[in-house]
């Protein structure tokens, strides 16, 4: 079995109340079937026993813990494409423009259907299919676009610049986002690993931690070595986590030996420890990584072993505090599915990772920035920097790739500066 915090394990038992042995030894299970026929059959309104077995399942997991969770039939398709990043449609980012309310694309994805039909950042979408998007909410607009992979679907869209609106029939096809992000768009719409303004400082993000993590960051690295690298930065700002085993893979090619992570069980005791192979190509040259509140999971997984085996600086501000480890259990064909806290994740210090839930100032949870090395930004500040990355992220087809009708707000990233700054020192002292 793959080393994953989402283990898929197919053909669970369906619940205690199905379960005969487990009634059997607990009355629990036979009151919860009865109440569920009582309700059935006496309520004042008809209700679907499917309906009850969810309420039943999403109050009964509720009371675990926050990253618990029942996930409904309907809900687990969504589920599994936000965690692989990849699902079926046409291949672009949009958005509901705040001032216009018109569903608008902030960019296609490269060598999606989208892309080769010839959507443009900066294109309102007027229509799907028959459907107007005048006053569609963002989750339905997004709902309509994705569909069968080999399915069609026709757009009415208004090129920026344009008067008169352009039908766009687009074949649907498996779209893979990327995780492993670069500083900005080169001209083919590939990203370029290099921080621009700076000598061969190289800038990796993490989005989050998919299947396809390991492998992209691999092909940016050798990128970069190839192009002479002198210094990384490591963006970890507002990666949520994902796959376990993705965050392994990544330390086992930045360490050169050591304790990555260890898993505990319900006991407290050390249930599996994931160490580095000796293989890792790339630890040649200084690291700098950045965290923010929003960092969590995987990505602190990542930050704590490079800040424990002195690989890295860790810049920002302190990570979310999330150090429990969750898998997914498939239950019976159309009953959907639990996703069940199971262990718990311990830095190589031997730390704790997870935020106890009445943290005491001064408890050791998450990963801080190294001393001295704290740059925090406030609220505000956070949300001017993501509008700030999100309009440098956007990839500008040949018809539209001058956007000066739209310049960005200028925004100083300091964090990013100043690990740029620790970079510049480290790579003084060693020369």
């Amino acid at each position: 079995m793959p080393r994953r915090n989402l283990f898929v394990l197919v053909a669970v038992t369906l619940v205690a109340l199905l379960c005969h042995q487990r009634v059997e030894k607990t009355p629990y299970g036979r009151t919860l079937a009865n109440a569920i026929g009582t309700i059935e059959n006496q309520y004042l309104t008809p209700i679907q026993t499917g309906t009850l077995f969810e309420g039943a399942m999403d109050g009964m997991i509720g009371k675990l813990d926050e990253y618990s969770a029942y996930i409904t039939p309907a809900e687990l398709q969504s589920f599994q494409e936000t965690i692989d990043q990849q699902f079926s449609g046409v291949g672009m980012e949009v958005a509901m423009d705040p001032q216009t309310k018109q569903l608008t694309v902030l960019s296609p994805l490269v060598g999606s259907p989208a892309y080769q039909a010839g959507v443009r950042a900066g294109d309102r979408i007027l229509r799907i299919g028959g459907d107007s998007t005048q006053g569609m909410s963002l989750q339905d607009a997004v709902g309509l676009l994705r569909g069968k992979a080999g399915e069609s679907v026709t757009l009415t869209v208004l090129h920026e610049g344009e008067a008169k609106p352009a039908a766009l029939t687009i074949v649907r096809d498996v779209i893979q986002v990327d995780s492993v992000l670069g500083d900005r768009r080169n001209a083919d719409g590939s990203w370029n690993f290099f921080l621009e303004g700076h000598d061969r400082i190289g800038y990796v993000r993490i989005s989050s931690f998919t299947e396809k993590t390991a492998d992209e960051l691999e092909h940016a690295m050798e990128w970069l070595s190839a192009n002479d690298l002198r210094g990384l930065v490591l963006d970890l700002r507002d990666d949520p986590g994902g796959y376990l085993d993705a965050a392994i893979d990544v330390c086992d090619m930045l360490i050169r030996s050591g304790l990555i992570v260890t898993t505990r069980g319900r006991d407290g005791r050390i249930s599996r420890t994931y160490s580095a192979s000796g293989k890792a190509p790339f630890t040649d040259f200084p690291m700098a990584v950045l965290v923010n509140p929003q960092s969590a999971s995987a990505a602190e997984i990542v930050a704590a072993c490079l800040q424990d085996h002195h690989r890295a600086t860790i810049l920002g501000a302190r990570s979310y505090g999330k150090g429990t480890v969750q898998e997914l259990m498939n239950l019976e064909k159309g009953c959907g599915a639990m996703k069940l806290t199971t262990s718990s994740y311990w830095r190589p210090s031997g730390k704790n990772i997870q935020r106890p839930p009445k943290a005491e100032a001064g408890a050791a949870w998450g990963v801080s920035p190294d001393e001295g090395c704290t740059v925090a930004l406030d609220a505000e500040e956070q949300n001017r920097w993501r509008a700030w990355r999100a309009h440098r992220d956007v990839f500008q087809t040949a018809a539209n790739r001058s956007d000066s009708k739209h310049p960005a707000e200028p925004f100083v990233d300091r964090p990013l500066q100043r690990a740029v700054e620790y970079l510049e020192k480290e790579i003084t002292a060693k020369q």
